[in-house]
């Protein structure tokens, strides 16, 4: 679904990916774990085409990233804290972005009535709380029936009951196919979602494979300790990668 081969992102003098390679399977939830300024957000961006590589290849469902937006069409986005028009409220949104993506039809509106959003769909945004924003956040993720779905901290902000309905429904839209990347900070979570583990240090993948691989690797019997164990031999493993790039 996803194949990265030798990207490059720089910010300046900081280089953020360097030489990243990736492949996301169709129809699975891959995680992508790391820690801070690891390349985890650039990465995203780069697939939803918020920025542009400096150097490497990018094919999303066979496309080719080179600045066109058509293929974006087909990918839900979750972002970590809800942000939208403070003067709109949700039915505006969902209205606004049908009419960009040109999706009246067909919409999965399941989190709609699962979240029991109905009754605050023309409250003015502004005035929901935290929780009930990240609610309508996920329903616009799922609303147009993408092929691949980004979904950072996807449960932050979520009662338990909101939480579990969410998970549900990674869970249904993966059996029928469809393909998720996933990032989060909460390991038993993702322990519990993911199909495969993508670990990212210093702009570079050095793991990637099923999570009995990596605790296979590691030696140790969870995601989150088999993270930990990955984390403390970081230093080693990345140090002969820490070469200056220019792209």
């Amino acid at each position: 679904m996803v194949r990265a081969r030798g990207v490059y992102k720089n910010y300046g003098r900081l280089q953020v990916l360097q030489g990243l390679d990736l492949d996301v399977a169709r129809g699975q939830v891959t995680a992508i774990i790391g820690p801070n300024a690891s390349g985890k957000t650039t990465f995203n961006k780069i697939l939803l085409g918020l920025v542009r590589a400096d150097r490497g290849e990018v094919v999303v469902d066979g496309h080719r990233l080179d600045g066109s937006s058509s293929y974006r069409a087909h990918i839900g986005y979750m972002q970590q804290a809800a942000r939208f028009p403070e003067n709109l409220c949700a039915y505006d949104v969902f209205r606004m972005l049908a009419d960009i993506r040109g999706a009246a039809a067909g919409r999965d509106e399941q989190l709609v009535e699962e979240f029991a959003l109905g009754p605050v769909l023309r409250t003015p945004i502004r005035v929901l709380s935290g929780g009930m924003r990240q609610r309508v956040n996920a329903a616009l993720a799922f609303l147009f029936r993408p092929n691949l779905l980004l979904l950072d901290e996807p449960t932050a902000g979520l009662d338990p009951i909101s939480s579990g309905t969410l998970k549900d429904k990674i869970r249904q839209e993966r059996a029928a196919g469809r393909t998720f990347i996933l990032t989060s900070h909460v390991l038993s979570e993702l322990e519990e979602l993911s199909d495969r583990i993508a670990f990212l240090l210093d702009g570079r993948v050095q793991f990637s494979g099923t999570q009995n691989e990596l605790k296979s690797l590691t030696g140790e019997a969870t995601l989150e300790r088999a993270i930990a164990h990955l984390m403390r031999q970081a230093p080693k493993a990345a140090a002969p990668t820490k070469t200056t790039t220019t792209p």
